[in-house]
Parts: structure tokens; sequence; C-alpha cells
């Protein structure tokens, strides 16, 4: 997966980059310490992990794939942070098998949501490997970003379909088995004891836009990262988004 600090890349990544990083940096001026201990559970071949480690953190990376884990080593050592990344095959719904409960100060859960029995359970589990005043990063599935490119790609009976069903499924051959409103990831992030800091919206409009606009004419990366950036946080576009951002924080944490 791409660095999410590249332009290119960033048109997916941006706005959960900025948010990530200004609550690292406000997580530092906290707790008086540099490097911050940072869990990435699903972390995969660590497009957030090794950016994290690049700032000076400890990444610790859970995720089930052998596959992803060696390239995130590889990735790790290329980058020159190989001793501030660690990767550890298990998943999150035994994550306390491979990590250490009440363990780090930013989790990291992105992409995870989707694909869990329980995501209150789910939520609750990664809440629990946080220190008092920690910080969550929950990236997960929009419902209505899914339902907005089933809809514009003519399949209108799976656009409703997804709209009715209770897990936001198009039907049997969608690859994802969760989807979610803001008001339903807001719900289970406060269900597990945190106070929601922020929410924002991904991929508004990038998944939306045909890349050969973007390649091909001039500025348009910057400008459509503008955009993006500026629809984030209008609640009127949550509900479009391809994905959505909720940055959680323990009760006590700093305000910033």
């Amino acid at each position: 997966m791409p660095d999410p600090t590249r332009p290119r890349a960033s048109l997916r990544t941006a706005v959960v980059w900025e948010v990530l990083k200004d609550a690292l940096d406000r997580r530092v001026k906290a707790t008086g310490r540099e490097s911050l201990d940072v869990l990435d559970t699903g972390g995969g071949s660590g497009n957030f992990a090794v950016p994290v480690a690049r700032l000076g953190h400890r990444v610790t990376v859970v995720d089930p794939s052998p596959n992803a884990l060696f390239a995130l080593e590889r990735r790790a050592a290329e980058a020159g942070v190989a001793d501030r990344v660690k990767g550890v095959q298990g998943d999150a719904h035994g994550l306390f098998d491979v990590v250490e409960r009440g363990g780090y100060d930013v989790v990291l859960c992105h992409g995870v949501l989707e694909y869990v029995d329980d995501p209150a359970d789910g939520v609750r589990n990664v809440v629990d490997a946080l220190r008092p005043e920690g910080v969550l990063s929950l990236l997960a599935a929009g419902l209505g970003g899914a339902v907005l490119a089933r809809a514009l790609a003519g399949h209108f009976k799976e656009a409703k379909q997804a709209l009715d069903d209770p897990d936001g499924r198009w039907g049997e051959g969608d690859p994802v088995p969760h989807r979610f409103t803001a008001d339903q990831l807001t719900a289970l992030v406060e269900g597990a004891g945190l106070r929601v800091g922020s929410v924002h919206g991904v991929r508004v409009f990038a998944d939306l836009v045909p890349g050969v606009l973007v390649d091909t004419e001039p500025g348009a990366v910057e400008a459509l990262l503008k955009l993006e950036a500026a629809a984030a946080e209008l609640p009127a576009f949550h509900s479009v988004a391809t994905q959505l951002h909720v940055l959680g924080e323990a009760q006590g944490a700093d305000e910033g």
C-alpha cells in the first residue's frame, strides 16, 4: 500500500494522516515523552506504521497475514526505522495473546472493524490496549459511500439493498461484512468508554472522480486534496464518504 504522505496516494489517506499526526503531537506534549508506544491493529504492510515510526515513535503492528508482515519488515528497513517497528502475527479477536493490555498511548484500528463478528466487542477490545488518556484512531467503511458508488455504477437494486441491510451489504458478492454510519461509529466509541474527539469523512470525492482527470489535469491532485480536507469535517458529507474516521480519546485525555 502507498505511503499516506505522498501526494497521489494521499488522496485516500491525507485526512486520516493529518488527524493522526496532530493527535500524536498532542500526546507527545501531554506525556512529555518524545517517543510514544503505538499499536496498529491490522496494520498490514505498514501504510501508517512506517510513517508514524518516521516521526520517532515505537510501533507494534498486529496482522494475521505473514506476507503483509514480511512486507512491513522490508518497508521499515528501507525507511531506516526497523528498530522502531515490530510486526506480530495475530488478530483483533486474540489481541492480548500477542500484545500487552493497557500498554499503548495510541491505537490504530484502520479497516478492521468491517471484518469482526461483533463490532462493539472489537472496539472494546482495542480500547483495552490503551493507557489512561490514550487515543484511538478508528477508520471504517462508510455506508453512504457504498450506496452512492453502487447507484452511480447503475446497480440500483444493490444500492437499495445496501441502504436497507443492517450491515450495509449490497448482496452476497459484497466483500465487506459491515459498513457504518457516523452515528453508529461514534456510538461504538462512546460505548467503549471514550470521548469522541472528532469525526471526518474520508474519500468523499476521491473514489468518484475518474482517475484520468486527476492524473492528466495540471494541479488536480492538489486541488482535490484541498477539497477533501475542506469537506471532511462537515457532517453533511459524512453520509456519502467511502470511509469514516473517528478519533476517540480516553476520559481525561488532553483537550488540545
